[in-house]
């Protein structure tokens, strides 16, 4: 485990921390194409907002499980209903939704600049003033930025353009969420924290979907059921409690870091298994967002 109480000492790394933290960067990773070949068969807030529900319910038995309280407090259910709003319900729509714009890949580089936009909203409301090299993160973000709009010509950016705004938007609202949950901290234990934001956050865009989209079952292959299991399981369970073990055991800095394996993981594997481009763009796009990441959470 961690002891980064005594002082002099250097955080110890635990071996245990970076095995979870590697389980929370795959399972994350391979959702992207994941979710890209569900969106073939489901519309996508009925994909995003049920599996998420069921996610929700998983992690609520975990948490009874391991006997964590699902009680909130009176006092803490705007900060909890407002964490819900800006990391799960504007995050799962807006990503879900700019994934019918945008190869998995480009919308999996846009996504994780979240760091970037976190450190520089953190300046204002927290009071931490941005570095030489958090500044030069930001410029390398934009010039990723401008890899993936640049990469096919000027037409095609014109296509994805909805794309990147959407996952822009949700980047940028993710970060708000991460910031404003620091300065107004959600005192609940890690699991029964998670079962409630994912469940509120999912809960309205499930029942949107349910009642403006059209949900044909008969149209998911038996691959896109297995898939289903593996976005409800995986993405909202195995990944979030691995993820909550890694932060346990890690420096909070080194785990930061860690989630870039997320993108990288994501472009390979949505070329390997959709065949989607991994061209030069591509390439310059994840090298120049994942400096700007490493730099924004130095």
């Amino acid at each position: 485990m961690l002891d980064s109480t005594r002082p002099g000492l250097r955080p110890r790394i635990a071996p245990a921390g970076l095995m979870f933290l590697a389980i929370t960067s795959i399972g994350w990773g391979f959702n992207w194409p994941v979710t890209k070949f569900l969106l073939a068969e489901l519309p996508p807030l009925t994909l995003r907002g049920v599996t998420g529900v069921l996610g929700a319910l998983l992690l609520a038995a975990l948490a009874v499980i391991g006997r964590q309280s699902l009680k909130v407090e009176p006092a803490i259910w705007p900060r909890l209903i407002t964490a819900a709003a800006l990391n799960v319900t504007g995050w799962m729509v807006l990503m879900g939704l700019a994934l019918l714009w945008l190869p998995a890949s480009e919308a999996a580089l846009i996504a994780y600049t979240m760091p970037v936009w976190a450190s520089l909203i953190a300046w204002p409301v927290l009071g931490e003033r941005p570095t030489v090299l958090r500044t030069l993160g930001l410029v390398m973000a934009f010039i990723g930025l401008g890899s993936i709009m640049g990469g096919n010509g000027i037409a095609a950016s014109t296509e994805k353009l909805p794309g990147i705004v959407m996952a822009l938007c949700g980047a940028i609202g993710f970060a708000v969420g991460t910031v404003v949950s620091k300065k107004y901290p959600i005192h609940l234990p890690p699991l029964t924290a998670a079962a409630w934001q994912i469940g509120i956050g999912c809960l309205p865009i499930s029942i949107v979907g349910l009642l403006v989209e059209t949900t044909d079952l008969s149209l998911v292959t038996p691959v896109g059921w297995w898939l289903l299991v593996y976005s409800t399981v995986v993405q909202f369970c195995i990944a979030y409690v691995s993820w909550f073990a890694a932060l346990a055991r890690l420096p909070a800095s080194v785990a930061a870091i860690g989630t870039m394996a997320v993108p990288v993981i994501g472009v390979v594997a949505s070329a390997l298994a959709l065949g989607e481009p991994l061209g030069p763009g591509q390439i310059a796009a994840l090298i120049f967002t994942m400096a700007a990441v490493v730099l924004a959470t130095r």
